[in-house]
């Protein structure tokens, strides 16, 4: 190519209509939702899994690693299929195998009451939720560049109202002693069907001529890309920072109902109802986020909600009273609110080498929800689920050290937004 010739702008970055950004939020936001909605409802049936399944707090902590292994396998190659085949394509396949991976694990524990069936059900699931994990936070980020202001912790925010809906419908079910094999394909049905017809209204991505293309549209610049990701130390240590940051709300998403259930004597519906609590915590975080992160930057920010989640997980584990035990989950919930999207955002700075990024450290976070529940599950046969839970604060703490990484770089190109609130 010479000089004179300019390669042509990666799709991500090529203008879109005003409309056409405010359909892509608005579908984006139902993807989110939904995907909270699969994953809030499992995880508040996960008593009753275990009971069916009469599962020690080990056993289960193995088998919740089974979602985790999926996840992880998902995340190496989720970033080029993204680039290959688009964030809405992605999004589409990968929802497919959440809805039969929690339909399989959902009859596998009320039909089948197979360990086998749930965890064969769970790799599936968690390979199409990390796969959609990423295909959906490339996206979000293309739309919160075009709209020129703060919008990541929102469309997480969505992600938590789904999960707040999912808790809530799993509290009843319980309640209602539905079985999980039934309540599970149904929210499985509706899923698969809401994200169809949210990811049509993704960014459309602009034909690019095959003859004049950047290296890295190739499979092989994809894979080169893919390595040279691996190589920055910014983006490894977003990733470290989004690792804690998926303990820190993944520990409570496996944990909690149970750890609430056991150490506090509460019963299934409400344990469920205590994780609706994290989950409103979470939500409210992520809503009014948005304005705190505008206002004063990602790092101060992030320092005060590190030291929040900290301080809410020690309250409520050593609460000698249960509504102030449930004050600390609000707390924990709100603290936690932040720091997997605004680690997001920052893989996604500089939007041309976002998927790759994205992908890397969602690889590096995930880890949390590889090794997360197996080690709570052990650590809870010992001293206790609840008090097993400790070891949220003490690694929140010494992540203070990473946040300011996440301020962006100066080499960030802008992009002209829709409108400025």
């Amino acid at each position: 190519m010479s000089a004179a010739t300019s390669p042509p702008a990666p799709p991500t970055t090529a203008p879109a209509p005003a409309r056409a950004v405010l359909s892509a939020r608005n579908g984006v936001a139902v993807v989110f939702t939904l995907n909270g909605l699969a994953v809030g409802s499992w995880f508040s049936r996960v008593p009753a899994v275990r009971e069916a399944l009469d599962l020690s707090a080990g056993r289960l902590g193995l088998l919740l690693l089974a979602m985790s292994v999926g996840a992880l396998l998902a995340m190496p190659t989720s970033g080029l299929l993204a680039q290959r085949f688009g964030a809405a394509r992605t999004v589409t396949l990968a929802t497919v195998l959440v809805a039969v991976g929690v339909t399989v694990a959902g009859l596998g524990a009320t039909v089948a009451g197979s360990f086998a069936v749930v965890a064969v059900g769970l790799v599936a699931f968690g390979y199409g939720s990390g796969a959609c994990d990423v295909a959906m936070n490339v996206e979000a980020a293309a739309v919160e560049r075009r709209l020129g202001r703060t919008i990541m912790p929102r469309f997480h925010a969505a992600w938590s109202l789904g999960s707040v809906a999912g808790a809530a419908l799993g509290a009843g079910a319980a309640r209602l002693d539905l079985p999980v094999g039934t309540h599970l394909a149904v929210v499985a049905a509706v899923v698969l069907t809401g994200t169809v017809l949210g990811a049509r209204s993704f960014l459309p991505r602009p034909a690019v001529d095959p003859t004049d293309r950047p290296a890295d549209a190739t499979p092989a610049g994809r894979r080169r890309a893919q390595l040279a990701a691996w190589r920055e130390p910014r983006t490894l240590l977003i990733g470290l920072f989004v690792l804690v940051a998926a303990f820190t709300e993944g520990s409570a998403n496996d944990w909690l109902a149970v750890a609430f259930v056991d150490g506090r004597d509460l019963s299934e519906a409400a344990g469920a109802a205590v994780f609706g609590v994290f989950v409103v915590g979470m939500t409210l975080g992520r809503t009014a986020g948005t304005i705190a992160l505008d206002r004063w930057g990602r790092v101060p920010v992030l320092t005060g909600t590190v030291l929040l989640a900290a301080f809410g997980a020690l309250l409520a584990v050593l609460a000698g009273s249960g509504p102030v035990a449930i004050v600390g989950v609000a707390l924990w919930g709100l603290g936690a609110s932040l720091g997997f999207p605004v680690g997001m955002s920052a893989a996604a700075d500089e939007e041309a080498h976002a998927p790759v990024r994205v992908s890397v450290v969602a690889v590096i976070g995930y880890t949390a929800f590889l090794g997360g529940p197996p080690l709570l599950g052990l650590l809870g046969d010992r001293v206790g689920t609840l008090d097993a839970l400790l070891v949220v604060p003490l690694l929140l703490v010494p992540t203070l050290a990473l946040v300011p990484v996440l301020r962006p770089p100066r080499a960030a190109e802008p992009v002209a937004p829709v409108w400025k609130n």
